[in-house]
C-alpha cells in the first residue's frame, strides 16, 4: 500500500509532500532495520527530486527511533521540522518568493510548541502549518494559520455508525474534543486559523479499517 501511494504522489509532480508522522510503530526488531524499511519506501519521492519535509509522531517518539529517523530522513534530502518553519521557494521559479512550512511534533508527548515554530515567520508571509497532532490547532495564535493540516488520528480507524465514539480507535479520554476527519469546524481553533485532519495510510493495534479509508491528500493553493 504505502509503495503505491508513493508512486501515486510521484506521478502527481508536487511542488512538495508533506509527512506528517508516524514512522515506526513496534521495535520488535533492531530499530536501524525498521528505519531502513521506511527510508527505502519512501526513497522513490526524493530520487524524483521532489522536496519531502516530515514532523514526528507520538509512535515515534514512543519506541524511541526520533533521533534515527531524523538523521536517516536528513541524510535522504528530507527535512525534518522540530519546531520550526522553512521557506519552501515557488514551484518552477514562478512569482513571489515562496511560503513557509511550519512543522510541529506531537502535543500527546509535549513536542509541540507552536510559538517557536512560528517565531521565524514574517507576520504577512504566507505559511502552511503542518503538525502531527490534532489537539495542537486550538494553540495556535489567530490568523497565524491559514491553512494547517494535521494527522495521528486515522480518522479513528474503526468508526461504527450509531456508537456515540464512533472513532475508537486514535482516540484516547484525553482527545474526545479531537477534530479526527476533515475540515475543523466552526469555533473549532482561532479566528482566521484553519485545519485539515487526514486520515493517513497506517493503522494502529490492529491491521484493519472501517469507515475509514487510507488517503492521499493533495492540498492546492492559490492566492488569496
Amino acid at each position: 500500500m504505502i509503495e503505491r501511494v508513493v508512486e501515486r504522489a510521484v506521478a502527481a509532480d508536487p511542488a512538495a509532500v508533506l509527512l506528517p508522522g508516524h514512522f515506526l510503530y513496534q521495535s520488535e526488531t533492531s530499530i536501524q532495520e525498521r528505519v531502513d524499511d521506511v527510508t527505502g519506501l519512501l526513497d522513490p519521492l526524493t530520487k524524483a527530486e521532489i522536496q519531502v519535509y516530515a514532523v514526528m509522531g507520538n509512535h515515534d517518539y514512543a519506541v524511541e527511533a526520533v533521533e534515527e529517523l531524523t538523521t536517516a530522513f536528513e541524510e535522504r534530502g528530507i527535512e525534518v521540522l522540530a519546531n520550526e518553519a522553512v521557506l519552501v521557494p515557488a514551484p518552477g521559479g514562478g512569482r513571489g518568493s515562496g511560503l513557509f512550512l511550519v512543522g510541529m511534533g506531537p502535543s500527546s508527548v509535549g513536542e509541540a510548541d507552536p510559538q517557536k515554530a512560528l517565531d521565524d515567520v514574517p507576520e504577512a508571509a504566507p505559511r502552511l502549518v503542518m503538525m502531527h497532532n490534532p489537539t495542537t490547532f486550538p494553540e495556535l495564535p489567530a490568523d497565524t494559520a491559514p491553512m494547517s493540516v494535521a494527522g495521528h488520528t486515522h480518522c479513528g480507524q474503526i468508526a461504527l455508525p450509531l456508537l456515540s465514539r464512533w472513532s475508537y480507535l486514535g482516540l484516547t479520554e484525553e482527545e474526545e474534543e479531537l477534530v479526527a476527519d476533515g475540515f475543523a469546524p466552526d469555533g473549532y481553533g482561532a479566528e482566521g486559523n484553519e485545519m485539515f485532519v487526514t486520515c493517513g495510510i497506517g493503522f494502529s493495534l490492529l491491521p484493519v479499517r472501517i469507515n475509514a479509508p487510507p488517503q492521499l491528500l493533495t492540498i492546492e493553493l492559490h492566492r488569496a
